[in-house]
């Protein structure tokens, strides 16, 4: 498991969530966008690395993988969970 601080806050990336690329800057924030809403919200990248991960699993109908992403997602990032994924 890594972890990654953000915001004085410290993330626990669990596997296999760990192994995302989160890009040069895991912390720089990017807005997403819920694709059936259009509401918005606003997170770092490394969150949006799972999110993309979350997304793929529900497309290739992994649904362990999905859950374990939407329970970190409700742990770490609730009122964005919230607005993109529930």
């Amino acid at each position: 498991m890594n972890t990654i601080t953000y915001n004085n806050k410290t993330y626990n990336i669990p596997k296999p969530f760990n192994e995302c690329f989160f890009g040069k800057e895991p912390t720089k924030e990017v807005t997403l966008t819920n694709r059936f809403s259009g509401e918005s919200a606003t997170v770092p990248a490394f969150a949006v690395a799972i999110y993309d991960t979350i997304i793929g699993a529900e497309r290739m109908q992994d649904y362990t993988l999905m859950q374990k992403g939407l329970n970190w997602y409700r742990k770490y990032f609730a009122k964005q969970y919230m607005i993109l994924l529930d």
